[in-house]
C-alpha cells in the first residue's frame, strides 16, 4: 500500500458540483483502498518468485507505466523539475529507500503466510503517523491522542508477550510507511510526480538485478511460465493504478473522510488472513486487536470532534 500526501480540498457546502465531486471522491477512495485491500490476494499468486524478484518488477515496471503516463499528460518535466531541486531529491531518495522496504517486508510477510501481520502494521500506521508529527513536525499531541498510540503500544506489546515473539514484520511496515508518508510531505513534490521519480531512482539497480538473475537462470520471468510473464509486469501497472484513484478522492474529499476510508485495507488483510488463508488467530491476537481498535476508534472519535469544531468555528 501507497499513499503519498496529497492536499485535499474541501468542497463548498450546498453547490451541485461539490456534491458530485463528493460523490466521485468516494469511488475513487473505494478503489484505491479495496484494491490495496486485495494485494495479498493477488501476490500471493506469484508464487515462484522471491520477494526481491517481484519488487524489483514491481519498480521496473512502475517506473514505465508512470513515465508513459507522465508522458501522455505533458507532465515529464516534472521530472526535470525536481531532479534541479537538491533538497527535494535528496528527500526523495530517502522515501524512496522507505517505499522499498515497505514493498519489500510486505511481499515477504504475503509469501510467509503473515497477513495477519500485514493487517496489524496496517492498522498501527495512523498511529505512528501521528507519533511522527509529534516527534518531528512538533504537531501537538492531545490526550486523547497520546491515549491512542499508548493503546497501540499495549496491543503490540501483549502480542509479544503472548506469543513470545516480537511482531517485528508489523511494526517494519507501520514504520516504514509513517515515515515514508513524513519525509513525502516534507518533500513538496505531487504524488504522481514523486513516485515517478522514486521508482526511476531505484529502476537501473532494479534491472540490473533482474538481468543478473537472468544470466544465472535464477529468474521466473520469460522462462516458460506464462502466468508469471503476465503478472510479474502488471504488478507494476496495480501499483500505480490505486494510488491514481488515491489522487482522485484526496482531490475531492476532506482529509477527515480519507481517513475513516484508510481502514478499509487492514480490514480486508484481517479478513483474508483469518477467513480466507486461515492463519492462526488465538486469545492473545484478539485482545491485541482489540487495543489497536479502540485506539483506532478513540482517534477517529476526536479527529471527527476537531473538525465539527473547527468548522463550527470558522461560521461563527
Amino acid at each position: 500500500m501507497e499513499i503519498s500526501p496529497v492536499k485535499a480540498t474541501t468542497p463548498r457546502a450546498g453547490s451541485d458540483s461539490s456534491s458530485l465531486d463528493s460523490h466521485q471522491g468516494v469511488l475513487f477512495g473505494l478503489a484505491a483502498y479495496l484494491t490495496w485491500g486485495c494485494f495479498p490476494i493477488f501476490f500471493k499468486t506469484l508464487t515462484g518468485a522471491t520477494p526481491l524478484e517481484i519488487v524489483c518488477h514491481r519498480i521496473f515496471w512502475s517506473a514505465i507505466f508512470l513515465l508513459l503516463l507522465l508522458a501522455a499528460q505533458g507532465q515529464l518535466g516534472n521530472i526535470r523539475r525536481i531532479a534541479g531541486d537538491r533538497q527535494a531529491l535528496f528527500t526523495l531518495c530517502g522515501s524512496t529507500l522507505l517505499i522499498g522496504t515497505n514493498w519489500l517486508v510486505f511481499l515477504y510477510a504475503i509469501q510467509r503466510g503473515e497477513v495477519l501481520q500485514s493487517s496489524l502494521g496496517y492498522f498501527i500506521t495512523p498511529l505512528i503517523s501521528v507519533l511522527l508529527g509529534f516527534l518531528f513536525l512538533k504537531e501537538r499531541l492531545s490526550s486523547w491522542q497520546l491515549v491512542s498510540v499508548l493503546l497501540a503500544l499495549a496491543g503490540v506489546l501483549n502480542l509479544t508477550f503472548q506469543q513470545g515473539k516480537f511482531p517485528w514484520l508489523a511494526l517494519i511496515l507501520a514504520s516504514s510507511f509513517g515515515l515514508y508518508g513524513l519525509l513525502r510531505k516534507l518533500a513538496k513534490v505531487d504524488a504522481l510526480s514523486g513516485l515517478a521519480v522514486e521508482t526511476l531512482l531505484l529502476a537501473p539497480i532494479s534491472l540490473a538485478y533482474l538481468i543478473y538473475l537472468s544470466v544465472l537462470h535464477q529468474g521466473t520471468f520469460l522462462v516458460g511460465t506464462t502466468r508469471l510473464d503476465l503478472l510479474l509486469p502488471l504488478s507494476g501497472v496495480v501499483t500505480a493504478i490505486p494510488l491514481l484513484c488515491f489522487i482522485g478522492a484526496a482531490r475531492r474529499l476532506r482529509l477527515m473522510t480519507i481517513g475513516f476510508l484508510q481502514y478499509i485495507t487492514p480490514s480486508l488483510h484481517f479478513v483474508w488472513a483469518v477467513g480466507l488463508y486461515r492463519e492462526p488467530f488465538s486469545h492473545g491476537h484478539l485482545i491485541s486487536f482489540l487495543f489497536i481498535w479502540v485506539g483506532l476508534g478513540i482517534y477517529s472519535v476526536d479527529a471527527v470532534w476537531k473538525g465539527h469544531t473547527s468548522r463550527r468555528a470558522l461560521k461563527a
